[in-house]
Order: C-alpha cells, then structure tokens, then sequence
C-alpha cells in the first residue's frame, strides 16, 4: 500500500471522521494538522495534481477569509489563489487524503475509502 497522508483539522467532524475510518482498519498514516504546519505553495500545487482540480475547487467559500480577501473575484489566478491558501489554510477543503499519485478530499469521509483500494 502507498504511504497514506491525512491533511486534518480536529475541530472539524467530516475531518475526525475519516480519521476514525483510517484508525478502525489499522493503517499506519502520517497525520498532518494543516492549521498548525500549512502546506507551502508547492505542496498545494502537488495536493492540486493529485486530486485533480483547480485551486478554486479546493476553497472553502463559507469562511471569512475567502470573502474579506475577495477571493471569489474570478479574475484571480491560481497562483493568487494558493498562496491565500497558503497564508490562510483555514481556506482549504478538508478533509485530504493522499495515497501515492492520488488524493481525495474526505467529504463525506467515506470518499476516502475510495482511494485505499
């Protein structure tokens, strides 16, 4: 099996949950609490490659941030748009799961299973 990375914010229930699904089967996973340690420009665009979707699929529309940075003005471009989430990860779609060369973001949680074949 791939080496399995969950980006994870504990306050959030679809987040905890998929960490209770990873738990339940005994998979060994590097957990990373992305509000405390953000990921870099870099590891965003890698997350991006690997879910396969633009950085404006992987907003969090409904937080402050992305209304007070006007971050829904489509004339940003990606790389606008990741470095707010790189100052901002509160802005970023969570739970993320990686497996190897695929992601998924956990929403509902169950998605992650989708991607531990």
């Amino acid at each position: 099996m791939n080496e399995l990375k969950l980006y994870h914010n504990p306050r959030c229930s679809k987040s905890r949950g998929a960490l209770g699904l990873l738990e339940a089967r005994g998979l060994a996973f590097t957990l990373v609490r992305y509000l405390e340690t953000p990921p870099s420009a870099e590891e965003l665009k890698d997350i991006l490659a690997k879910l396969g979707i633009p950085p404006r699929a992987l907003l969090r529309t409904g937080e402050d941030e992305y209304r007070e940075l006007g971050l829904a003005d489509p004339a940003l471009g990606d790389a606008q748009l990741i470095q707010a989430m790189v100052e901002h990860p509160r802005l970023i779609e969570r739970p993320i799961l990686i497996a190897g060369d695929k992601a998924v973001i956990g929403r509902p949680p169950e998605k992650i299973l989708d991607i531990l074949d």
